[in-house]
């Protein structure tokens, strides 16, 4: 008899939309609103190739690029010129689907260090990250979200990587475990990591050593003191999700405590007196 899953974990992993493969602007784009208003996060994974159409016959492209456009058209580089444009329409058809809205409507920019949001709508937050033919973009209502995708064969030896990747908890677990397995948990907790930093805006400059996750728990584990304690409340759920059958993608999810409101269309999620504004930005006159 199969052993029951834990609540805790099985919970933690339902406030988090799984990724969904969507083949280029058409979609499928159902799973995306439909996680939004569940969960209010939703990821979609897709391939360079699947927009090709679109960013090399889509008629309206300058202004779907919007303030991407100038960066577009001054870069010499086709190949970087085609992952560039597939990865914005990639982030802007996500958000149109997750806010009901059309992707030339929304203003994509960038923070410093290049994380994308979109401007004038402050409660939405969005994360992109890409690795060989894949891309990957999370967006949430609920707070800050973080995505990463690495390739699922990619070799991390614990022998020459433990002490900058793992806690000292981490590290006992993964040396208990046999060598062929010892790769493939690394590799999973590089992306949750990942994910976490980039959820935080941290990125590679916050030492992956300094917090941790369970080496070989489920999705649904939690953030981890280096000591193998318990280091959150709640407030962040974490998945890993084999994808295309060749890669990962990890997503961690914070909950901010934001108004839970079922309604994501970005006509009616915000506060009604900040709504005149954003319908001025994403309809003018």
């Amino acid at each position: 008899m199969p052993m029951e899953e834990p609540r805790c974990d099985a919970a933690k992993r339902d406030r988090i939309t799984a990724p969904v493969h969507v083949t280029g602007p058409a979609g499928p784009w159902d799973a995306v609103r439909e996680g939004m208003a569940r969960r209010g996060n939703a990821s979609v994974h897709t391939t360079w190739g699947e927009w090709l159409t679109a960013a090399l016959a889509e008629p309206a492209l300058r202004p779907l690029l919007g303030r991407d456009w100038q960066r577009y058209r001054h870069t010499t580089d086709p190949t970087i010129r085609f992952r560039f444009v597939a990865s914005r329409l990639a982030v802007r058809y996500t958000a149109a689907a997750a806010l009901g809205t059309d992707p030339a409507k929304l203003d994509l920019s960038y923070k410093p260090g290049g994380r994308p949001y979109l401007r004038g709508l402050d409660q939405i937050d969005l994360s992109l990250t890409h690795t060989d033919d894949l891309i990957a973009v999370g967006i949430s209502r609920n707070g800050r979200i973080g995505i990463d995708t690495e390739p699922a064969d990619r070799r991390l030896a614990f022998s020459l990587l433990h002490n900058q990747v793992c806690t000292e908890a981490e590290r006992a677990e993964l040396a208990a475990l046999p060598e062929a397995e010892q790769s493939a948990g690394m590799l999973r907790l590089w992306t949750l990591k990942e994910a976490y930093t980039k959820a935080l805006g941290q990125g590679l400059r916050m030492g992956f050593s300094e917090f941790g996750f369970a080496a070989g728990g489920s999705d649904g584990t939690g953030l981890l003191a280096p000591d193998g304690t318990p280091a959150a409340h709640g407030e962040w759920a974490f998945g890993t999700y084999p994808v295309l059958g060749r890669y990962l993608v990890s997503v961690a999810c914070h909950d901010a405590g934001l108004d839970p409101s079922r309604d994501t269309s970005v006509s009616t999620m915000l506060d009604e007196g900040f709504v005149a504004m954003v319908s001025g930005l994403l309809d003018p006159v």
